[in-house]
């Protein structure tokens, strides 16, 4: 195991969670989460894996519910038929199977693209299907989010604060948003090095690369997509606050200042998530107000959205053909990418993993097995039919989670629920396997526990 400077970050994470409690320290453990190349340690014994600060930080956040007085059965409970727990247990227990099994029941039988390290250089090969040590990293990973899930949704759903669940997200905006303008400052200043303890991990750091004379800002993450990815579903998350409860004073400036970072991020895949959030988010927010759910403000803001996007559209089409560094920077950013190496890449990978998801007989190849650059194919060769339904069946219990009547719980799980969506969205164009993140199932976990919480509330004695 080495011990790497960002180690007395995670270790100060840990000791938070376990005297303060996982209640009380989930601003604690959400601050980690835009920490995503700061290592709590390596292992170069497990190929040079890395553990990350937010990875001890769910470990932690699990223990301390699980150890708190009657946390196994509290947690026992969360996984109630047919709730949002249910779904990921099962979706966990056949993760398990599918991984440890699929790939010797499949063996040869299938070329997959998968990731290998030749000179500690790590590349995507084609190479016959076999169990490899990638299968037990993934599953790793996709176990830290379901643990994540399950304790938030445990605690929330006894205390079900969505004060406490506010102040979280400020602090997690705050950090984000402080660590990409520190890279992007630092790297101005030729300080680059300011920022290495917390790039501790064994990952390609691009800290260097360049968008049309633009440093490209990644912050606390490896590059600028996975740092746009971020920067949306906060952006989502505000947005939705701001629109449900108009008297609120921080949730303007945390738009802003979050919006700003995705903006400047450079990332071709979060502009495009944008687009496609802001549309699809604007059209559920025009059926909710058919249906009397929202009051004008939300249609009202709705509809603008819907001609704000028309009027963007418009002007950047002109921009395109009348201004030249428009010109140059959107080539870049957006209309070269598919015809490029990488884009030609990708598709090459989906086309793959689909013949992957046919020649294992449609229960796919196991986690880890497959690399695709789209999350539903990912999902689909790599956990076949039953996992694509599985994960069907945990978002739309979610999605169907009833919102708080009061003016605070209300509007913060509906703009969870908007962070969700934003995530998923944004990994339905790039992700490469089907593990959404640990941040994606936090959310997800504090929508289960105030949604039911709330309703627990309500019933009468």
């Amino acid at each position: 195991m080495q011990i790497v400077p960002s180690s007395l970050l995670a270790l100060a994470a840990v000791l938070a969670l376990m005297v303060m409690g996982p209640y009380r320290a989930l601003w604690v453990f959400l601050a980690t989460t835009p920490f995503a190349a700061a290592a709590a340690f390596n292992l170069p014994a497990a190929g040079g894996a890395s553990i990350l600060v937010s990875d001890l930080a769910a470990m932690a956040l699990f223990a301390a519910t699980a150890l708190s007085a009657g946390g196994l059965a509290l947690m026992a409970g969360t996984a109630r038929p047919f709730q949002p727990g249910f779904w990921t247990l099962a979706l966990a227990l056949f993760a398990i199977f599918a991984t440890l099994m699929f790939p010797s029941l499949f063996r040869g039988q299938t070329e997959v693209f998968s990731i290998a390290r030749i000179n500690n250089e790590s590349g995507i090969v084609s190479v016959p299907l076999k169990p490899s040590t990638g299968n037990l990293t993934q599953l790793f990973r996709i176990m830290l989010g379901v643990i994540a899930f399950f304790a938030l949704a445990t605690v929330f759903r006894v205390r079900p604060d969505g004060q406490m669940v506010l102040g979280a997200m400020t602090v997690v905006t705050a950090v984000h948003v402080a660590l990409g303008w520190l890279d992007v400052v630092s790297f101005a200043a030729g300080l680059s090095q300011l920022l290495e303890p917390i790039r501790s991990a064994n990952y390609a750091i691009l800290f260097d690369h360049r968008m049309v004379g633009l440093k490209r800002m990644i912050g606390g993450f490896p590059e600028a997509s996975s740092f746009g990815y971020f920067s949306l579903g906060l952006t989502a998350f505000w947005l939705h606050y701001w629109i449900s409860a108009p008297m609120s004073r921080r949730a303007p400036w945390m738009l802003a200042l979050v919006g700003i970072v995705l903006l400047r991020s450079t990332s071709s895949a979060a502009y495009v998530s944008l687009v496609l959030f802001l549309a699809t988010y604007a059209l559920v927010m025009l059926a909710l107000s058919l249906r009397a759910r929202v009051g004008r403000r939300g249609a009202a803001i709705a509809a603008a959205g819907a001609v704000a996007v028309w009027a963007a559209a418009m002007a950047i089409f002109l921009a395109y053909h009348m201004v030249e560094p428009v010109t140059a920077f959107l080539d870049r950013a957006l209309f070269d990418k598919l015809d490029g190496a990488s884009g030609v890449e990708r598709m090459s990978w989906n086309a793959q993993a689909f013949v992957n998801f046919r020649e294992t007989w449609f229960l796919g190849a196991g986690l880890g097995s497959v690399r695709a650059s789209n999350w539903l194919m990912a999902v689909l060769a790599s956990l076949g039919v039953i996992g694509a339904v599985l994960f069907a069946a945990f978002f739309t219990t979610l999605a169907r989670a009833p919102l708080p009547k009061d003016d605070l719980r209300g509007p913060v799980v509906g703009a969870l629920k908007a962070a969700a969506l934003a995530f998923l969205i944004s990994a339905m164009l790039t992700a490469s396997t089907p593990d959404l993140g640990v941040i994606f199932f936090a959310v997800c976990g504090l929508i289960a526990g105030l949604s039911r919480g709330a309703q627990l509330e309500s019933r009468p004695n």
